[in-house]
């Protein structure tokens, strides 16, 4: 049995698609680009040998997660994409930057993370003061040359150009507050204990109409509800209450990206770390299962709420295929989550899921003939 009744016909969702594809490579793609190579290029003046090679680590292996992002500028009207681009790009590499950063236990205790997460809310936030810097200044393992600072500065340079930024202020403002301090209390819980972030979350959950353990994973990923807000900003025509729905929508678009890439990446975490990584909070599969089904049903409802309703329904396919596309996705501990999901977005989902197989089919193709070129040099 398909999932919700689409409000919008299968043609209608393919043709958003489409159109989305055609504006990104042909328009938005080499900004894009030019951003991050901008940002390498900063990157390698990092003075902290270990900063450094955590950021040009980030821009190599996470750049694709700028590029995806990048995708909701096509929103934007055209006057305006450049901005929210700059502003993306450089909001994602906060984000990643950040995130490996306390992966690494640099820094450790729960009040310096959460100044190193204060880079989201003042990025932000264009009324609050950002810091000069977001490290304790007493040692040279911590000298970023102002990289972060940096990155803050050329979020809130682009947010002050779009028509609207007063309009997503409180909606961006809770989103960037939740993802700064569930990444800042995720990130101690070995030592600090699970009580803490349980309490956290169970407190953050009461008016978002979502259990505690999806509230959490849509919080540790929020920075992908800011770019849709940050998009939403160059329209003019964009309310408060927009704004607000838009991060509703997508507080439950980033809870189904952090358990669907969970559940995908469980067998590498397991091998690395020793432990699953947010699928640990279920007791079992099938209640991992019915919590991404649920999340993706709430969802593709929710896109009938909010302006370019079609769209924002695209991007939640976009980020449901890219994962079910996974090879991991068809191992034994995710199928079952991956059938709900798929079940609760089908026949919507089919497009998205096509187009993510043949993306990956030419990925592997291209590595292929490089590695077979490689062999007869």
């Amino acid at each position: 049995m398909p999932g919700i009744g689409d409000r919008w016909p299968m043609a209608t969702m393919t043709v958003t698609l489409a159109r989305a594809n055609a504006c990104y490579w042909r328009s938005l793609a080499p900004l894009v680009a030019a951003e991050l190579d901008r940002w390498l290029d900063d990157a390698q003046r990092i003075p902290a040998e270990t900063l450094r090679a955590v950021a040009l680590q980030n821009l190599e292996e996470e750049g694709f997660n700028a590029q995806a992002t990048a995708t909701l500028a096509s929103l934007a009207p055209p006057c305006h994409r450049r901005a929210v681009i700059e502003g993306i790009v450089a909001l994602q590499l906060i984000y990643d930057y950040i995130d490996s950063l306390l992966e690494q236990h640099l820094p450790a205790a729960l009040d310096d993370g959460r100044r190193l997460c204060r880079a989201l809310t003042d990025a932000i936030d264009l009324q609050a003061t950002p810091a000069a810097v977001y490290y304790s200044p007493d040692s040279a393992h911590t000298d970023d040359g102002g990289y972060l600072a940096r990155l803050v500065g050329a979020v809130r340079s682009a947010l002050g150009q779009l028509p609207s930024a007063p309009q997503i202020r409180i909606a961006a403002g809770a989103a960037a507050e939740r993802c700064a301090e569930a990444q800042a209390r995720a990130h101690v819980e070995d030592d600090a204990g699970r009580g803490q972030l349980e309490e956290w979350a169970k407190l953050g959950a009461v008016d978002s109409g979502l259990p505690w353990r999806e509230y959490l994973a849509g919080a540790v990923s929020s920075a992908f509800a800011l770019h849709a807000l940050m998009a939403a900003a160059a329209d003019p025509a964009t309310t408060e209450h927009d704004a607000l729905w838009i991060d509703r929508l997508y507080l439950r678009v980033c809870a189904i990206t952090t358990l669907l890439d969970a559940l995908v990446d469980y067998e590498q975490d397991i091998s690395r770390d020793g432990k699953p990584g947010y699928t640990r909070y279920y007791n079992d599969r099938q209640s991992l299962a019915d919590a991404l089904g649920a999340a993706a049903r709430h969802a593709m409802k929710l896109t009938r709420s909010v302006p370019n309703g079609a769209y924002h329904r695209m991007t939640l396919l976009g980020v449901a295929a890219f994962y079910l596309s996974s090879h991991a996705a068809s191992s034994s501990f995710a199928k079952p989550a991956a059938r709900q999901v798929s079940r609760e977005l089908k026949p919507a989902l089919l497009p998205a899921l096509t187009i993510m197989r043949l993306w990956r089919l030419a990925k592997r193709l291209r590595t292929l003939a490089a590695r077979h070129r490689r062999g007869h040099s």
